[in-house]
This record gives C-alpha cells, structure tokens and sequence, in this order.
C-alpha cells in the first residue's frame, strides 16, 4: 500500500525543511559519559547518575541531548531531570548502600545483587499488576496481557519493551530492569486474538510497553495485520501508547521504515478502525521543534488522532500557566489532550509527587486559562488499585473538611461516575493515603 500524496507531500516538507536529520544514537549508563555536553556537570552530579541508574534504569538519545535539554539551565531543566537521573531520586539510605558499594569498587555482580534487593522496595508493581490484572487463557496466564477495565486490554509486545530514552518518573521502570519476574511480554499474537474473541466486551486494545514504536514497523505490522485479518467485530480501537514523538520524532519522518509506518496507519483507519496514538508529553518544550510539529502532521494526514496525557510533577510541570500553555500548543498543532495523572506510587515518587490537593489546584488553575477546545482533558487522575480516580475537589460538607472523588474507570463499571468523599488530608499524595469520610468503614469503589 503507497502512501497517500498528502503523506508524501508533508514527508518530503519534512525533510527538505530547515532542520537537521539526525541519525539515532543511544546512551545508556556504559556510555553516557562520551555525551559532549556532559562536561557541563560537575564530578558529583556525574556520580550521582551512576549511583541511581543501578537501581533506576538510565537511557537517552541525541535528540533529546542535542535539540531539548538547556545545558544553560543544569541542574534544573525539566528536560533534563526527564532523562538524567538525580540524587534525590533515591531515598538516603537507597543511594548509600549502591555509593558506599561503587566506591569500594565492588562488582558488578553484588552491586546488582542491592540493587535488586532496594527495587523490590520501591514496589515496582502498583496496583495490582501482577496479582489482579493478568488474564488467562486455557488455565495458562497470559504474561503479555493486562486487562483490568472491561472494555480495554493491554498488550506488551516483547520486542517494544524499551524505549527511546527513559523518563525518569515512569511508572513501567521495572520492565527495563531486566528481572524476568518483573517484565510484561509476549511475542505471540495468536492467544491475544482468542482471548479478545472470549470477551466480547473488548473495543479496545492498547499496544504498549515500554514503546510499542521503537519496534521496526514490520514487526508492529505483523501484530497489527493479524488483529485485522481476525474476525473481531468487537474490537472497534486500536491504540498505540508511544513516547516517540516526544523523544524521536524522527521515527514518523526520516527512519528506514518510517514510510512503511504511516502506510501501516493509514491501513488501519481503511479497514474500519478507530487508531488513536496515546502521546506523552510532559512539558511544552518537547512540542516545539520543527521535527515533532512535521511528524504531528504527518500522523493526522494518516487519520490516526493524537491524545495526549502526563503525570503532574514537582521539578518539572507543576504551574498551571504552563500546562495551559501545554493543552492550547496541543489543540493548535491538532491533538486532543487527554489525562493529567498524580504520579504513582512507585520508582521515584517521593521525587516527583506534590500534595493532592496542589494538584487539584493546578489542574483547577489551568483548565480556567484554556478554551473548551482544549477541555477535554480529565484531571487530575490516580491510576490506582480500584481504577482510575478524580480529585474533583476540597470542600466542607456537614461541618467536615473532604476531599470530593470520583472513579472514571473501575474494575466494577457499576461504580463509574459515582462521586464519593475522603477526609481532608492535607499530606494525601495518593489514594492510600485517603480515609473514607462521614465515619464510613472504606469507599464502596473498592468493591
């Protein structure tokens, strides 16, 4: 199947346009020093990167090197708190025991041997990931598949559990660990469909990971041309979660299979389904350069839609003035903003998170600034054991200070949309750390 010539055209504006065609160039930890601008940081800071990307897994690229990070503004760009892991990142006693150990000169071996122990710690599974959301099929788990919402089922392709650089607040860090009991994947797409054809409640199935688009596109092509060979009414949206056009844009506009990837959207969308491509994007800076607004383009020409969700965080998003600055930058280049999570309860939250009610607060201040365009966002969102929760707000009913709550999504859909109320709690950064007001014994959505 070619590409449409609309495709074409913005392809070839692409590339003929005035910026730099890079060619992708990772760095992981073994590496990261031959980075030029690295000669901005102190011994220290260095250091420090090595200490916490044994526990908390480290990779960027050039892009985001070259084009994002203001090396005038070390150590607080956002971008560079994005990638670059910090000390703080880690609890005290956590980067003492990987310090002590690095400056002893201890192996490799017995360095990952704590590391392990201190990731286990920092419960790399919220929610119930393991325990509550992995189905099976013939009494056989299925370990590349959660479904945890009735209508919507995750995927995780083996060969997209990775990324093009790692956010250093991502919720997936235990995937890039490389502790198998930790890893969500598969490579066979056979019992994905059975699975789907079991449950005719399934419209959606997710493509995740990791980034399910750091994989070559024959290699998506083949999962994705099964699921539309297969006899599926039931399946009406396929969604692709990718940070790649935050973190390289480059694979929509200039890779060796780039065309081949846009072909393969466009074929989705003729045979009748809905594609949505689930973009993050954390911070204004990353919609900015020529390259991400051309490959923006040329993904809407495919018919595909563009959402767009991020968690709020402290050190790098948390002012209303910027996120509304965000949502109206999405809705001019034509993505429809989606989410606003409170970061979740693992990895490096205490690094991140800020109390409910500022994120309330932010959100609130935010959405005031923006038109109705860009309010179709929902936030902010705890992505919890029960479902995805709403703060709606901080008030006093009946002589009591509340937290005013809703589930948008639960694993009983019967208690979607049902408001309820936690005792103010002005610590509260996550949903464990909220009680049932009114004297009730716990909140009904955990039924």
């Amino acid at each position: 199947m070619a590409l449409t010539s609309t495709i074409q055209t913005n392809r070839n504006n692409a590339l003929n346009n005035a910026f730099e065609v890079s060619k992708y160039q990772p760095y992981f930890l073994k590496n990261f020093k031959n980075i030029p601008q690295i000669e901005n940081l102190t011994e220290q800071q260095i250091f420090d990167i090595e200490v916490v990307s044994h526990v908390l897994p480290f990779r960027t690229n050039n892009y985001v090197v070259n084009e994002l990070i203001n090396w005038d503004n070390i150590p607080n760009d956002p971008i560079y708190i994005l990638n670059f892991p910090q000390k703080e990142m880690l609890l005290p006693d956590h980067y003492d025991r990987i310090a002590s150990m690095l400056k002893a000169g201890a192996s490799e071996k017995d360095i990952s041997i704590v590391a392990n122990q201190i990731r286990s710690e920092l419960d790399p599974h919220p929610a119930g990931q393991l325990t509550l959301n992995r189905p099976t099929l013939d009494g056989e788990i299925l370990k590349g598949i959660q479904h945890k919402y009735r209508e919507t089922m995750l995927f995780f392709p083996t060969q997209g559990q990775t990324c093009h650089a790692f956010c250093t607040f991502c919720f997936r860090w235990p995937q890039f660990t490389g502790i198998a009991d930790y890893k969500f994947a598969m490579s066979e797409i056979e019992p994905v469909i059975q699975y789907i054809q079991q449950h005719n409640s399934i419209t959606d199935i997710l493509f995740t990971g990791g980034d399910p688009l750091f994989m070559k596109t024959k290699v998506l092509a083949g999962y994705i041309d099964a699921l539309l060979s297969a006899d599926l009414p039931n399946l009406r949206t396929i969604r692709i979660g990718t940070k790649s056009l935050a973190y390289w844009p480059y694979r929509f506009l200039s890779d060796d299979d780039s065309d081949g990837l846009l072909e393969l959207f466009e074929k989705i969308v003729a045979s009748g389904k809905h594609l949505a491509i689930m973009a993050h994007f954390n911070h204004p800076r990353e919609l900015e350069t020529n390259s991400v607004q051309m490959a923006i383009a040329r993904i809407r020409s495919t018919g595909a839609q563009i959402r767009s969700q991020s968690p709020v965080m402290k050190h790098i998003n948390n002012d209303p003035d910027l996120w509304a600055s965000m949502w109206q930058k999405q809705v001019e280049l034509g993505i429809i903003p989606y989410y606003m999570f409170v970061a979740r309860n693992t990895g490096a939250q205490h690094y991140f998170s800020i109390p409910l009610e500022e994120t309330w607060q932010i959100f609130r201040e935010a959405y005031q600034k923006i038109s109705g365009l860009a309010r179709t966002v929902r936030g902010p969102i705890m992505s919890c054991l029960p479902g995805k929760v709403q703060v709606l707000g901080v008030d006093e009913i009946m002589g009591e200070k509340v937290f005013m709550l809703r589930s948008i999504q639960n694993r009983n859909p019967d208690n979607v949309m049902r408001p309820f109320f936690a005792k103010y709690n002005p610590d509260a950064i996550w949903y464990d750390d909220l009680e049932p007001a009114f004297g009730k014994e716990k909140f009904f959505i955990e039924d």
